[in-house]
């Protein structure tokens, strides 16, 4: 069945080779939420007020993205919306505060030609350009299929084992528990799409994919728009400090557990209402 769909991929990239081809595909994300605080007498937040916040935490991750492609490169960029960083989650009075930057002046370009990426990325207000390889992700591919949209899909998933870190609160104390877990991401993908990319740092099927699954992260496609009339321009981001991503994971990792020692040692984030998130680890 693979090497069918392959060849079925190759001939179809074949045929537009002689032509101009590019478009759009707008995804849509979402992120499951396991906010969890235990309940005790010090919390101050009950069962309700935790599922209010994880709700709203989940509402910020949903996100809409553009990917703009050719045949050998493509950009990836959320939408920009003009939301209050600091809403009122209903009556409760509670604000989600955002500790981090909210990616949405990322870009992630892909050239898949020359098997390379160019992220261009922020950490607490610092722009950094992270280049480097694509990620190579070892597909399975499957003969079962769905169809989202006009589109008749295939399955494909790998499977990876990563690290997982836990921080739990009890009596006002945290705990960090490392652990290692296996993650199984599956994807479908159409070879009506030749084009082997597809949503953020995913490629490498036999059609552009249009639904990406982890577990816990969510992408859809919900809408493509093929040889535009409008020709899309796609260009390489430029700003920022040129970095490898092994290096920029040593940063980010520093800033993350700088920024959780200062949370600590201030006694923790203060939410309002009297509720106080204490960080550790």
């Amino acid at each position: 069945m693979k090497t069918i769909l392959t060849a079925f991929a190759l001939f179809m990239i074949l045929s537009i080779d002689a032509q101009e081809f590019q478009g759009k595909a707008i995804y849509k994300t979402s992120r499951k939420s396991n906010f969890k605080i235990s309940e005790d007498k010090n919390s101050g937040m009950d069962e309700k007020m935790q599922e209010l916040l994880r709700k709203r935490m989940e509402k910020m991750n949903q996100k809409t993205y553009t990917l703009n492609f050719d045949k050998n490169r493509s950009t990836y960029i959320q939408e920009v919306k003009l939301d209050n960083p600091g809403a009122k989650l209903g009556a409760s009075g509670v604000k989600i505060l955002s500790l981090g930057g909210s990616g949405a002046s990322d870009i992630y370009f892909k050239n898949l030609k020359e098997n390379m990426y160019l992220n261009q990325t922020e950490i607490q207000g610092k722009r950094f350009l992270v280049k480097d390889k694509l990620p190579k992700h070892e597909w399975v591919l499957s003969s079962e299929t769905k169809n989202i949209g006009n589109y008749t899909c295939y399955k494909a998933s790998y499977t990876k084992e990563v690290e997982s870190k836990k921080i739990t609160m009890k009596d006002g104390q945290s705990k960090e528990e490392i652990t290692k877990e296996t993650v199984v991401t599956t994807a479908w993908y159409t070879p009506q799409i030749p084009l082997s990319n597809g949503p953020a740092n995913y490629q490498g099927l036999p059609g552009l994919i249009l639904e990406v699954n982890n577990g816990k992260k969510i992408i859809v496609c919900t809408e493509i728009i093929l040889n535009t009339k409008e020709k899309i321009f796609i260009k390489a981001p430029e700003k920022g400090k040129l970095i490898s991503q092994k290096k920029f994971d040593k940063i980010r990792k520093q800033k993350t557990d700088e920024m959780m020692e200062k949370m600590k040692g201030r006694n923790g984030l203060d939410l309002g209402n009297g509720i106080n998130i204490k960080f550790g680890g």
